[in-house]
């Protein structure tokens, strides 16, 4: 029953063209409207919001949720951490989902990025040389190079499906992992995408994209990893 009045209330959503944050009818507007009772609707919007699909402000009502990517992010992180305690290769598996997915790209982005955007690419390399002078390049600044680099894809979905893995990978790698990464050799290969990108060489892209996923792959295959 919950499911059925999940896909109503989602069908309405669509038919309406209902954004992001937007109102939902209340709840006894729904009951109304679908002919069931407050306790169904209520059961129906709260699997809704685990979703993102609507959001329930106590007080207030209910209304469109973000739709964005965190449900799949916790569910990758879950099955990734499942599978990495019962002795499954899975955060190796992820890895190499955001390498076909990131290598298959890169093709779109050389020789496209906006000014603007290979400027603010400059300006987070040098960031991580800065931090790899003391010590070790930043996660934060390692994801802000990627973000910039996609966001020439003008492709909302893509960018938010890249944001997910890059999220999910690291989270997980940080709990159980520690791959003693080179901070230079991570600035020299960054320095390597940018530079390919820049100067539209296709071959030469993919081929440091590859090489940067691939020192990844070596260092969690490596024997000190448990």
């Amino acid at each position: 029953m919950a499911s059925d009045i999940q896909e109503r209330i989602k069908r309405l959503i669509v038919d309406q063209r209902l954004p992001s944050g937007a109102p939902l009818p209340t709840e006894t507007e729904l009951m109304e409207l679908l002919g069931v009772s407050r306790n169904s609707v209520r059961e129906a919007l709260k699997g809704l919001q685990a979703m993102n699909i609507v959001e329930i402000r106590h007080g207030f009502g209910t209304y469109v949720g973000p739709m964005s990517m965190g449900p799949m992010i916790e569910g990758l992180i879950f099955r990734t951490v499942a599978g990495h305690y019962r002795g499954e290769d899975s955060l190796l598996q992820l890895l190499e989902l955001r390498e076909a997915v990131e290598t298959g790209l890169i093709a779109r982005l050389a020789g496209r990025i906006p000014q603007a955007d290979l400027a603010e690419l400059d300006a987070l390399v040098e960031r991580m040389e800065a931090e790899a002078a003391e010590g070790a390049v930043r996660a934060d600044t390692d994801r802000a190079f990627h973000a910039a680099l996609h966001r020439g894809l003008d492709n909302l979905l893509l960018s938010e499906m890249l944001e997910a893995f890059w999220d999910a990978f690291h989270r997980v790698r940080t709990d159980l992992v520690d791959l003693h990464t080179d901070p230079k050799v991570t600035c020299r290969q960054h320095r390597e995408i940018l530079e390919a990108v820049r100067t539209g060489d296709v071959v030469r892209a993919e081929a440091a994209v590859r090489d940067h996923f691939g020192d990844i792959r070596e260092r969690l295959r490596s024997p000190h990893q448990e």
